[in-house]
């Protein structure tokens, strides 16, 4: 008997872990559309649309979306002749779509006039299916094909002649849980592929013509997102303090495109290829952060500006930056990193300034890890609060720590290395002319730079009356290593604001 009821219990436990909903909750149509009633008017949309019952399903009919954005003087809407919401007879309940989808945009330009862009949004095979209770659902996902294509522009009541530009998402599929209860919390993860683009665009105005056609063999998405109940899309800063968080990152493989500019008598083409890489975000009412990475990525371009091609490629591209978003008498986090590295470029451009070849053409990197506190005296995503930091005498944030974890610069046979820390003294402005006073540490390497400055002098690119003052520089701040054309050099600033280099006192 145990071991049956074991089995049993286990095997009920598969089937809930396999469907990834519970077996006992239902849904309705109903429940379905109400949720999303109260999803998107909770987001500040308005939502217009015909009900109707056929048998037990729902039909949705000329439905329209809107939103608008009064401080930038637009808004965008998107319509969809009817949805069907389909209950399956086992709590679950199928979503139909249209093939077409329009979505229209009207905004000003800077001249002021009024502006409307007409996307259409089309599919093939998009289906959806939801399960769960009200309190829970998850939806279900998939289409062989989304395709959105940039359909009209009218500027001021006149069509604009703009060309064509669309993209195409094969293969979509996906999940998207919505849990509530004090907040609405959201996951979503999806994958797809190949990912196209096709741009033929003219300008109207200048008759300049731009051609770009590309992909990616697949995407991905993984995040979390928590929505106040109740919010206001104008207020991001109210959110925020409301509970408001997203959490996501998207992955992408490799990737290419190709690229042609024309106008008057200039023309610039090429070619982008990458390996693939990965674009993250965070917010919350602690940070916003941004991080990117690319991997293998490789440029080539042809310009009538220059009688030869040009090229440059890099083993990894990243940028993350990480900074606090609302006012706080505390002090909070902030970083910054850089990461340019095994940079290339071809031989056509290094003989631009080096054609006899003396300086190594060793691959350059450039890389830099930052971190420290700050207090900020505003709220950074209130327009308002921004605005008025920006046109007022008064001082947006205060410094209190700034750590350099890391600097290398990789460069034609040199390498300079780096590390240290500091703390900011915001009641002493008198000793460095305005700025906090500091007090702490950088230690920094330099290899082989005497070298690169010997050729440099030596292709002509740097005087030699310079090229002393530089090395009784170098003197002054720096000593020798442990090795050939090392030097090694510590820079102090004390609590007396005196300013240190290797123990010698030069402030």
């Amino acid at each position: 008997m145990t071991v049956r009821r074991t089995l049993a219990t286990s095997t009920v436990a598969l089937c809930i872990s396999i469907t990834g909903a519970p077996l006992w909750a239902d849904v309705s149509p109903q429940q379905v559309w109400d949720d999303w009633q109260a999803y998107f008017e909770g987001l500040g949309y308005q939502l217009e649309a015909s009900e109707s019952q056929s048998g037990g399903d729902l039909v949705i009919s000329d439905m329209t979306m809107s939103v608008d954005v009064p401080e930038e003087g637009a808004s965008a809407s998107m319509s969809i002749s009817e949805l069907v919401l389909a209950d399956n007879g086992d709590g679950t309940v199928t979503v139909s779509f249209p093939a077409n989808m329009p979505l229209r945009m009207m905004g000003r330009d800077d001249e002021g006039q009024e502006v409307q862009t007409v996307l259409d949004v089309s599919n093939e095979g998009l289906v959806m299916t939801v399960a769960g209770d009200p309190d829970d659902l998850t939806y279900s996902y998939a289409a062989a094909r989304l395709t959105m294509a940039l359909d009209e522009i009218v500027a001021d009541g006149t069509p604009v002649e703009f060309g064509d530009a669309s993209m195409t998402i094969a293969n979509l599929a996906g999940t998207t849980t919505m849990t509530m209860a004090a907040l609405r919390d959201t996951t979503q993860d999806f994958s797809a592929g190949p990912v196209s683009y096709d741009l033929d665009i003219i300008d109207p105005e200048t008759g300049g013509r731009m051609v770009a056609k590309g992909g990616y063999e697949s995407i991905a998405f993984k995040g979390d997102t928590k929505i106040p109940l109740e919010v206001s899309g104008s207020d991001m800063a109210g959110m925020l303090r409301d509970g408001f968080a997203l959490d996501g990152g998207f992955t992408f493989a490799a990737g290419s495109s190709e690229f042609s500019f024309e106008e008057d008598d200039q023309t610039l083409e090429g070619s982008t290829a990458t390996r693939g890489g990965q674009l993250d975000v965070r917010m919350s009412g602690d940070q916003l952060h941004y991080g990117g990475k690319a991997e293998g990525m490789e440029l080539n371009m042809q310009t009538s500006d220059l009688p030869f091609p040009v090229a440059f490629a890099t083993e990894t591209f990243g940028l993350d930056l990480m900074f606090p978003v609302l006012e706080s008498e505390e002090a909070q986090d902030f970083a910054a990193r850089f990461t340019l590295s095994e940079f290339t470029m071809s031989e056509m451009i290094w003989a631009m300034f080096d054609p006899g070849a003396q300086l190594p053409r060793d691959p350059a990197t450039v890389a830099f890890d930052l971190a420290g506190t700050a207090r900020l005296f505003f709220d950074l995503l209130d327009p308002e609060q921004a605005e008025a930091m920006d046109d007022g005498d008064a001082v947006p944030a205060e410094l209190e720590t700034l750590a350099l974890n890391s600097l290398t610069v990789k460069l034609a046979g040199a390498e300079l290395t780096g590390d240290g820390a500091f703390t900011f003294d915001n009641t002493d402005l008198e000793t460095f002319d305005g700025m906090p006073a500091p007090t702490g540490t950088l230690d920094l390497r330099l290899v082989g730079g005497n070298a690169l400055l010997d050729k440099l002098v030596a292709m002509g690119l740097v005087p030699q009356d310079q090229a002393s003052g530089m090395r009784m520089m170098m003197g002054l701040f720096a000593r020798p290593g442990g090795g050939e054309d090392d030097l090694v050099s510590t820079i102090e600033v004390n609590e007396e604001g005196h300013v240190l280099a290797n123990g010698q006192r030069i402030q």
